[in-house]
């Protein structure tokens, strides 16, 4: 039995480092160009709102950045902040960040995903809600459709996760805009 147990901690060892090397070998074949390239194939863009009215505010900044693996499949990062509130009824603030999928089957067609993980704490006036505090994570995967045109895309994308009780959104479906750099 000990035999065995060498021979199978032996094999592990054996296949690990035959691994490691293809692997070494397989990634160094030119690292200055994929560095030049790595940054050239970022893209920037994001969102700012800001809304005002008789007693109300509210103000948003999402900025993201999305690797463009080629013309067809680009992936990435954003960040979501805003704070809403309305005079004598209620203060919001919301923080968090997304995971972004994006694919081109055409060049004008976008097809998106996205994953959102959002923190939101809400204050209400004790003359609306008896509950005067809520803090809770919410999560919305979206999925969606747009139409491209150079660096700006036109659409609508659903929430499958949508909760009216628990979003912040009004509704599961949404239009958006996004411009890149």
């Amino acid at each position: 039995m000990t035999n065995l147990k060498y021979f199978i901690t032996y094999k592990i060892v054996l296949c690990t480092t035959l691994m490691y090397f293809f692997t070494l070998f397989a990634f160094a074949q030119s690292p200055t160009s994929s560095k030049t390239n790595f940054w050239n194939s970022v893209e920037y863009g994001g969102g700012i709102g800001l809304n005002f009215g008789d007693g109300f505010f509210n103000g948003s900044l999402t900025p993201n950045a999305v690797y463009r693996f080629n013309p067809y499949i680009a992936s990435g990062i954003g960040l979501n902040f805003s704070y809403s509130s309305q005079k004598d009824v209620y203060k919001s603030t919301v923080l968090g960040g997304s995971i972004i999928g994006l694919f081109n089957p055409y060049r004008e067609i976008q097809i998106s995903t996205e994953f959102e993980q959002l923190h939101v704490s809400r204050t209400f006036d004790d003359r609306f809600i008896t509950n005067l505090e809520e803090d809770y994570w919410y999560p919305a995967l979206f999925l969606g459709a747009g139409y491209s045109n150079n660096n700006v895309t036109i659409g609508i994308r659903y929430d499958v996760l949508y909760d009216k009780d628990k979003s912040i959104y009004s509704e599961a479906w949404m239009p958006f805009v996004r411009f890149r750099f």
